[in-house]
């Protein structure tokens, strides 16, 4: 490749990812809304009281099944179309959850909130986008600026949450879903500004003549990033889901539980202005290791009170945690593969972590209802132990697949 290949090759990789930050800032606010408020509908609607986290529970199912059909949707149309037909999937989905809601059926909002899912898979690949052309230190980068999009996201959504609840007297909450079907349809004509990868790029992705999956899937480098990405994003959501009903539970108003959920989302993505910066310098390993240490803080700080100080501390800790631990995860994977092996890595890394998200949030309603916060919060401190251990003790060495 020329020096003036690599030159338009940067330009296009950077000008993409300030695309998809601003992308990220609206389809990241899907899942906030869908977070805040699946719970406390489900409460109203649900006939089963062990069921009253299973839209959230649905979204994180629907963002787990996919990630598989649109890692495919991308390689076959290439990620433009992939992220317009995703954007399309969020307005719909939104006005089937509010028509759910006017209808008071629950089946209907369920079906509204697992359609949110499958758009999050689009928008969850979103970081990997951003280091399609990117390289080395660059492509960490790029990685950190594109999920800087989801500060945005931490304040729209939840405060959509609250200003929009009671658009619509006799319907609590309709209007929120309303509200997030509009920010789909926003982020469309921002991804048509999406330039394709070079052909240099698109060729290197067509040719599938890298490793088999399953001799990918088995080296010791990609297994470790895989099960930091599933403990970080598993024990976040795991928690987050039940959060907004203990906060409620316990006395706690409406409107403090979705700003719970906003300075948790703010800090999800808050520090990822230098959490690159820090992966470069200290490296990706370490980076995650500190951030699956906030992750059990988290914990303690929960199991120590139930006032509102104690929940929002204890889903800032989550929320900074869950940035390094992830976006930690996401640089090891990014390193785990062949320009030719791209497409099935990442759907592959995606449908695991995401796959066992789904298991955590399903479990998360169950357990709050049958064994309460404390437990909830019990059972992220072995999880986190179980892999900060191995993953402490490799990033203390050189690494190889």
């Amino acid at each position: 490749m020329s020096a003036v290949e690599a030159s338009a090759v940067e330009t296009t990789a950077r000008r993409n990812a300030w695309v998809l930050t601003v992308a990220q800032s609206l389809g990241g606010a899907n899942a906030p809304i869908v977070i805040s408020l699946g719970g406390l509908v489900g409460q109203h609607l649900s006939p089963d009281p062990d069921l009253i986290t299973l839209p959230v529970s649905l979204l994180n199912l629907g963002l787990a099944l996919g990630t598989l059909p649109a890692a495919y949707v991308m390689r076959r149309f290439g990620r433009r179309s992939g992220y317009l037909t995703g954007a399309g999937i969020g307005l719909i989905s939104g006005l089937i959850a509010a028509l759910g809601i006017a209808l008071s059926s629950f089946i209907i909002f369920c079906l509204g909130t697992a359609l949110a899912g499958f758009y999050s898979s689009y928008v969850q690949s979103y970081r990997f986008a951003a280091a399609d052309n990117a390289t080395g230190a660059e492509s960490q980068k790029a990685i950190s600026r594109v999920l800087v999009g989801g500060l945005a996201a931490a304040i729209i959504g939840p405060q959509l949450v609250i200003w929009t609840r009671d658009a619509f007297p006799g319907t609590p909450f309709a209007g929120s879903f309303i509200s997030q079907a509009a920010l789909a349809a926003l982020a469309i004509p921002v991804l048509l500004m999406l330039h394709q990868p070079s052909k240099v790029k698109v060729s290197d992705m067509e040719t599938d003549d890298g490793r088999p999956l399953l001799s990918i899937l088995t080296t010791p480098r990609y297994l470790l990033a895989i099960a930091t990405g599933v403990v970080s994003y598993g024990l976040m959501t795991f928690v987050m889901t039940a959060s907004p009903i203990a906060m409620v539970g316990h006395g706690h108003s409406v409107d403090q539980a979705a700003l719970g959920i906003q300075w948790h989302i703010l800090a999800m993505y808050g520090p990822s202005f230098f959490t690159g910066k820090l992966m470069v310098r200290f490296g990706k390993e370490k980076v995650a290791a500190v951030g699956l240490l906030l992750i059990g803080c988290s914990a303690a700080v929960a199991l120590s009170g139930f006032d509102i100080a104690h929940f929002w501390m204890a889903l800032i800790l989550l929320g900074v945690g869950w940035n390094f631990g992830f976006i930690g995860a996401t640089s090891m994977v990014a390193d785990c593969y062949r320009p030719s092996e791209r497409s099935k890595v990442q759907g592959a890394n995606d449908f695991l972590v995401f796959g066992t998200v789904a298991c955590a949030s399903f479990s998360a309603g169950s357990l709050l209802h049958s064994s309460g916060w404390e437990t909830i919060n019990w059972v992220v401190l072995p999880a986190v132990a179980l892999v900060l251990v191995p993953l402490v003790w490799r990033s203390a060495r050189p690494i190889r697949a």
